[in-house]
């Protein structure tokens, strides 16, 4: 079996390809994002190691954001979202909690100030459900600091969420008006 380190790469490696540059593995996304798993073992065995259906499995199973996807009879596989290249992957519009979170650092704050939460080359902006998952989200990048959205608010006023298979709540936009900032010198 893999070691968490091999898993970790291919996972990344995964996250480049299924996301954004499908080309890298010589393997195409259809419109919905997915790909043929054998396909995909096979390119990926041909350009950087040789990988089973077991190993994949393992893969996708064990990704702490289960950020991959098989279908039901595991022939095909794509990134459950997170993608900057063009795909439709099929949510349906989901009433949202009260509050969603969304993790960044204090970098970015005065932008987000200025313009909100915007998606730039993705397709959604991503939101957490919990504090604790926009902290870690917000880590990858310097010292958290942790924005509070009022989700409810957005959707009365006409805004869409959707919900990813792993979780992970997405939206168009976030206008300032529904996000509530930490004071000063807070980090969440």
């Amino acid at each position: 079996m893999l070691s968490n380190s091999e898993a970790d790469k291919i996972s990344k490696f995964l996250s480049l390809v299924l996301r954004h540059q499908p080309e890298v593995l010589g393997i195409e996304l259809d419109e919905n994002g997915w790909t043929d798993t054998a396909t995909l073992l096979r390119q990926f065995t041909r350009q950087q190691r040789p990988l089973t259906m077991d190993e994949l499995r393992h893969v996708v199973d064990t990704n702490s954001k289960k950020r991959f996807a098989f279908n039901d009879d595991f022939s095909r596989i794509r990134a459950s979202q997170g993608h900057s290249v063009e795909v439709e992957l099929g949510y349906q519009p989901v009433p949202p909690p009260a509050l969603l979170y969304h993790g960044t650092t204090a970098r970015f704050l005065s932008g987000i100030q200025a313009e909100g939460l915007r998606k730039g080359s993705r397709h959604h902006v991503h939101l957490s459900a919990d504090a604790e998952t926009a902290q870690q989200v917000g880590s990858r990048h310097g010292r958290p600091v942790i924005l509070h959205i009022r989700a409810a608010d957005m959707a009365a006023a006409g805004h869409r969420f959707y919900q990813s298979a792993n979780g992970v709540w997405l939206a168009e936009d976030v206008p300032v008006a529904f996000i509530d900032f930490p004071a000063a010198g807070a980090a969440g």
